[in-house]
């Protein structure tokens, strides 16, 4: 096993067990059967665990000195992009019968305990970073805000979520608050959760964040079901802004090579600067599905 797998391996399994723990705190004794079933459908299995692998690669890359902490700050992350999930696939959204190659939620459990599920999940990650902190209670606050801000309003992904309800969604910030501001969220927590500064670390997340709106947009356009486990074609059917629509397949493909660029570009000096550096190359060639892949730079 090469040094990336054996990476890969170790975050996977701190992700999956920080997750666990959450989940079974939310959903035991006196939990209703169906809402602790539904927790349990929503956050497993996962997708490709994009966010929480960023905070616990800039986390490492800041030297941590509290792995707890930085794990509970990766699923809190973790939590609220699948809550989020939960009320985009709700028909008052994008009306999604599938989600990760099964039925969405609300195609699974109906539409009003859906509703229940996305807040829970969004309760619970706040819950899981106070039980994390108990080491270092003096990193709370920095970490409880910047979850927060790349939950909620003004530029975070409810308002992301938001902009769907207007009659023009302007693309550079329904994409900055759509996708951009959790990705912000995760690499800023990481570096809060090592004890360092988190600002330095907003750009990095910003540009990922954006890299993978654009590739999401090309995968709506140019993949099928069959390869995302998502209906696709849905930004033309619903009206959604699409950059891949607006500036065509090759444009944007181009865009986005460009973004992981300035991403990698962006990464703060540290002591694990280099390894982090592999860390974001290799997640960034999965942001394509096979079909196209081979047209990342």
């Amino acid at each position: 096993m090469d040094a990336m797998k054996r990476i890969d391996k170790t975050l996977t399994t701190a992700i999956e067990q920080s997750l666990a723990a959450s989940v079974a705190q939310a959903s035991g004794s006196g939990c209703p059967t169906r809402l602790a079933a539904a927790l349990r459908y929503a956050v497993f299995p996962g997708g490709a665990r994009l966010r929480p692998r960023l905070t616990l690669s800039v986390a490492c890359a800041c030297s941590e000195d509290h792995p707890g902490i930085a794990d509970s700050a990766a699923a809190a992350i973790e939590l609220i992009h699948c809550g989020s999930l939960v009320h985009d696939d709700l028909p008052c959204f994008d009306d999604a019968p599938t989600r990760r190659g099964k039925a969405s939620l609300h195609s699974a459990f109906g539409e009003r305990l859906a509703v229940l599920v996305g807040d829970a999940l969004i309760v619970m990650a706040f819950e899981t970073l106070v039980r994390g902190c108990a080491s270092a209670p003096h990193r709370l606050a920095a970490l409880t805000t910047i979850v927060g801000r790349g939950a909620g309003t003004p530029a975070g992904i409810i308002a992301g979520q938001a902009w769907e309800c207007e009659p023009v969604a302007p693309l550079a910030e329904y994409h900055r608050a759509k996708t951009g501001a959790l990705f912000a969220a995760a690499t800023m927590a990481g570096a809060a959760a090592a004890g360092a500064e988190p600002g330095p670390w907003r750009m990095l997340g910003e540009r990922l964040g954006e890299a993978y709106q654009v590739a999401d947009d090309i995968r709506d356009v140019a993949s099928n079901e069959a390869e995302l486990g998502k209906p696709v074609g849905r930004d033309a059917i619903l009206g959604r802004p699409n950059v891949a629509r607006e500036r065509g397949l090759d444009e944007a493909i181009v865009y986005l090579n460009k973004l992981i660029a300035e991403a990698i570009e962006s990464i703060p000096e540290c002591s694990g600067a280099a390894g982090l550096r592999a860390v974001i190359e290799r997640q960034t060639q999965s942001f394509l599905p096979a079909s196209l892949a081979n047209r990342v730079a």
